[in-house]
């Protein structure tokens, strides 16, 4: 197993996605030879992840026979896990992207579970009512909660996007349990 499936593991793991399959690709020309691993969320959507294990840069063409393979699948997201860097113009579509979108994990996130580690504490999306509700309580707007990058380790795991707000929670010995907020902005 390559180092980026097993980063794709990790993340169907720390996500509640559920394998489905996988497979070595044959075509596009640009995909051939790369992993293909199926998941399905908890609604049941289906999320394709394309693990490219050469040390190519990955460029625009196979952003886009990506895309192409999603569309036809009807998946409703892809996650791109290389071993090569991204070049900046598939930085800015894969971000520019609304549907499917396209997630792209950098080759320095780790291949085991950051969580399951003592010292990384539990980190949650907010829905968008309790988004709200926790503004409200505080009395804030959005930027003004303390900033965490989208380029975290943690951040990546949990699928957060700039925009939304995160909780933490921190076990603590002198407060027992201490939740934090904090407002995911670009890397």
């Amino acid at each position: 197993m390559t180092p980026e499936e097993k980063k794709a593991r990790v993340i169907i793991e720390i996500r509640g996605y559920e394998e489905v399959g996988s497979e070595v690709l044959e075509g596009p020309k640009e995909l051939k030879g790369r992993k293909l691993i199926r998941a399905r969320d908890k609604e049941g959507n289906l999320i394709l992840f394309l693990c490219i294990s050469a040390s190519t840069n990955v460029t625009l063409k196979h952003l886009a026979a990506f895309r192409e393979l999603l569309t036809s699948e009807g998946a409703s997201r892809g996650i791109m896990i290389a071993r090569g860097r991204y070049v900046r113009e598939v930085r800015l579509r894969a971000r520019r992207l609304k549907e499917p979108r396209i997630e792209l994990i950098p080759r320095e996130f780790p291949t085991f579970n950051i969580f399951k580690h003592e010292l990384v504490p539990e980190h949650r999306i907010l829905s968008p009512e309790e988004a709200k509700e926790v503004l409200k309580r505080y009395r804030v707007k959005p930027y003004q909660l303390p900033w965490i990058r989208a380029s975290d380790p943690a951040i990546i795991a949990i699928g957060a996007q700039p925009g939304d707000i995160v909780e933490i929670k921190r076990r603590s010995e002198t407060a027992g349990e201490a939740i934090f907020y904090r407002y995911v902005v670009e890397a």
